[in-house]
């Protein structure tokens, strides 16, 4: 690739049409969010995520004041996700045949994290999947094709793959839920856990909402269906959150809190050449029941190769940057910078599975030198997943040691 193109990134910008233009023949529709005039004000630049526009830039605050607005107080953020519909009475064995999991474990008021395979076991995307009733399920997928491999397995079989136009926006950080008791119209239930969903009153509207979010803080999201008066729901959200600190945030409030938490990304930290082992995901992987794929994961490697890393004093390039004695060892699949840790970090695919935690690299960093890095285990802190599953826990006030790499490794 012609090294110019390597350098930079493509966005898309919303234009206001001129007057009287003329529509373009070859113009193809994205998805756009219907809460996204909130954000356009701050001189958006989007990314295309599951067939929708995803705010990658807001002119409002940097990444580091995002980062900050999540982990100490709060955030409104219209997600790119995308919800398809699986219903009818084979909704669940088509499921089972999709996804390594067992879903007849999934209840209705549940949530599961989910990722489907292809026959080789390479992956395709992840996602959260909610139980709507006994024969109706609801996948928020990630980035990748799921309708047309649904589609394609589901021949023969008495079920119903569909759009329901649903919309996802995520709330989170440690004041989301006295947002939510701001908000509803009843008591939420004491009991409310974390992946279950209910259905609450907001503004008199009937809303979905599930304590899920791809931060691993307190948080919540709510799904804005068509009868939903969206706009009202959106605009009384934003307007009770900026109470309490509340700010609209694009990709970067999730890049460094998801990489700590080592919640992996689909199509840049999994893609069809990984398997669920090699990433680190084989604990959601049920040999015992068929599915596609499992055949090959059966024979698969199930060691490990996908680990967190930090690196002293800069910020890793993306791509096969990182070695060993002066080797190629393996890449970089997301990076960025630490506020809370004060250091690099990301996560590192690694070639072979000789290497984890501890081993010390050398790393090619966006400031144009070669900085130490440490492969680490992830979550990088809070192993317990404690901040996200207690209403009232705090930030530690440290992160788990760390110091730098040794002088003993440098």
């Amino acid at each position: 690739m012609n090294k110019n193109l390597k350098n930079i990134r493509f966005s898309v910008k919303p234009i206001a049409p001129e007057k009287n233009e003329r529509p373009l023949e070859l113009a193809r529709t994205i998805g756009v969010h219907p809460l996204t005039y909130q954000e356009l004000p701050f001189d958006p630049e989007y990314s295309i995520y599951a067939g929708r526009l995803t705010p990658e830039k807001l002119t409002n605050a940097t990444a580091e004041e995002m980062y900050w607005k999540i982990r100490k107080e709060l955030i409104f953020r219209h997600t790119g996700e995308h919800p398809y519909e699986i219903s009818g009475p084979d909704a669940l064995k088509l499921l089972q045949k999709i996804f390594p999991r067992d879903i007849s474990k999934v209840k209705k008021g549940r949530c599961s994290y989910q990722f489907a395979c292809y026959h080789d076991g390479g992956m395709i995307t992840d996602g959260l999947l909610l139980r709507i009733d006994d024969d109706r399920y609801w996948f928020a997928q990630a980035d990748g094709d799921m309708f047309s491999w649904y589609k394609a397995q589901s021949e023969g079989l008495n079920v119903k793959i569909t759009d329901p136009d649903v919309w996802v926006s995520q709330i989170q950080g440690p004041l989301s839920m006295q947002l939510l008791k701001n908000l509803i119209d009843s008591k939420l239930h004491e009991q409310w856990k974390y992946f279950d969903w209910t259905e609450v009153n907001i503004a008199d509207e009937k809303v979905i909402i599930s304590r899920t979010g791809f931060s691993n803080e307190l948080g919540w999201e709510i799904y804005f269906r068509p009868e939903n008066n969206i706009e009202k729901l959106g605009d009384l959200i934003l307007e009770e959150g900026s109470k309490l600190g509340m700010i609209i945030t694009a990709t970067p409030v999730f890049r460094c809190r998801r990489i700590e938490a080592g919640l992996l990304s689909a199509g840049q930290d999994f893609t069809k050449n990984t398997t669920p082992f090699s990433v680190g995901l084989g604990k959601f992987v049920d040999l015992k029941k068929n599915f596609i794929g499992r055949d090959a994961l059966k024979k698969a490697s199930k060691e490990i190769r996908t680990w967190g890393i930090r690196i002293e004093d800069g910020v890793a390039i993306k791509g096969h940057t990182i070695k060993l004695k002066g080797k190629n060892i393996g890449e970089i699949t997301s990076s960025t910078w630490s506020p809370f840790q004060v250091c690099g970090v990301g996560i590192a695919r690694l070639i072979n599975s000789g290497m984890g935690p501890g081993t010390v690299v050398d790393v090619e960093c966006t400031d144009g030198n070669i900085h130490k890095g440490e492969l680490c285990k992830l979550p990088m802190y809070d192993p317990k997943g404690e901040i996200v599953r207690g209403i009232n826990k705090t930030i530690p006030s440290k992160p788990e040691p760390w110091s730098g790499i040794s002088s003993k490794n440098k």
